[in-house]
């Protein structure tokens, strides 16, 4: 009798050991129908965006970050743009161009270069005073091929820091002429050498730079302004000298074009991309016969800034040497990126040389 309520208790105690296992496997695993709530769950839960990266140090004619180090020396370079000088070579890797009459319709470029630099560039032409003193006031190396007597003392009589490719300094280390072209449209200078002329003639090639005003993302969000998809510059219509910058809401930047052609590297067909259109009215006078100018960069005076598909009527100022966009006395920052700068002259005036086209 003992022995059967033994078992009969043995029996009762394993049952309840096993109903605690169900329960409890019941409460670790859900069912099937408990699976979507816990799905819906998972997906209501909204992923933080990755931080944006932080960088040690800004390029300054950019406003880019890097963890580069950002003291190489500037190399300002004259760049020809006569037709048949395009398309040229280096100028999408320029972080700003200038671009100026040089004499008749015809501009010229100052191509500043620091962030990136090609391997070759040009075509390379001769100096001019308000070029090389631009150069000069940015704290950049000045480059140019050949120059009127005049001009060559100026830039030896104020020290200005130049590599000269028509003979004090063509030696076949700095600049080489290309067969395809004819001179004074095939000289090009090459860029990975720069720092080892610029040393050989005692010049610093390290230099710390103030940077320009650039907008942070907050500031670019907030960007006003007119729609500004389509803008010409006219420097001549006849022969035609016209620019035009259209923008790609794609990419949020400029495409330029020269004469109802796009502006691109001749090697490669890329295209010439900016963040930033910068116009500018000048004063501008006839100084010799040949149709040299001299072209006033310090006064000031009405300004268009062309950023993201806005245009906002400013004006600019020389403040320590750089051509800086102000509204109310207050500097307006550029959008992080490269920028075009074009000088127009006085007369006719902005009114007359820009036009702005959305359709």
């Amino acid at each position: 009798m003992r022995k059967l309520i033994l078992l009969l208790f043995i029996a009762l105690f394993l049952a309840a050991c096993s109903n605690d296992e169900e329960v409890a496997k019941e409460t670790e695993s859900p069912t099937e129908n408990e699976q979507p709530q816990e799905s819906e769950q998972e997906e209501n839960v909204t992923e933080e965006p990755d931080p944006e990266p932080e960088y040690k140090n800004t390029f300054p004619l950019t406003g880019v970050g890097t963890n580069d180090e950002v003291d190489d020396r500037i190399v300002g370079i004259m760049i020809n743009n006569h037709t048949n000088a395009r398309p040229q070579t280096g100028l999408s890797q320029a972080d700003i161009v200038f671009e100026l009459l040089a004499e008749g319709p015809i501009t010229r470029f100052l191509a500043l270069f620091q962030s990136e630099k090609p391997d070759v560039v040009g075509p390379v032409r001769s100096a001019r005073e308000y070029y090389f003193d631009l150069a000069n006031r940015y704290g950049a190396l000045y480059v140019y091929h050949g120059a009127a007597g005049f001009v060559n003392e100026m830039i030896y009589n104020r020290g200005i820091e130049y590599i000269d490719g028509y003979y004090r300094d063509n030696d076949g280390h700095a600049f080489k002429r290309e067969s395809f072209r004819v001179a004074p449209h095939n000289s090009y200078f090459l860029m990975e050498n720069v720092y080892d002329v610029a040393e050989s003639k005692g010049y610093d090639v390290k230099r710390e730079y103030e940077s320009l005003p650039f907008l942070d993302d907050e500031e670019i969000g907030r960007l006003s302004g007119e729609e500004a998809n389509h803008i010409e510059i006219v420097y001549s219509n006849n022969p035609m000298e016209i620019v035009e910058f259209t923008y790609d809401p794609a990419s949020e930047k400029y495409n330029r074009y020269n004469d109802r052609e796009q502006t691109v590297e001749l090697e490669t067909d890329e295209p010439i991309e900016v963040d930033n259109v910068f116009i500018i009215e000048a004063q501008h006078a006839v100084i010799d016969d040949v149709g040299r100018r001299d072209i006033d960069l310090y006064a000031g005076g009405d300004a268009y800034l062309i950023q993201k598909g806005k245009i906002q009527k400013l004006e600019w100022e020389n403040r320590f040497g750089r051509l800086i966009p102000v509204k109310d006395g207050e500097s307006v920052g550029f959008v992080p990126g490269k920028t075009w700068v074009n000088v127009v002259p006085t007369n006719p005036g902005m009114e007359q040389s820009v036009k702005v086209m959305n359709e």
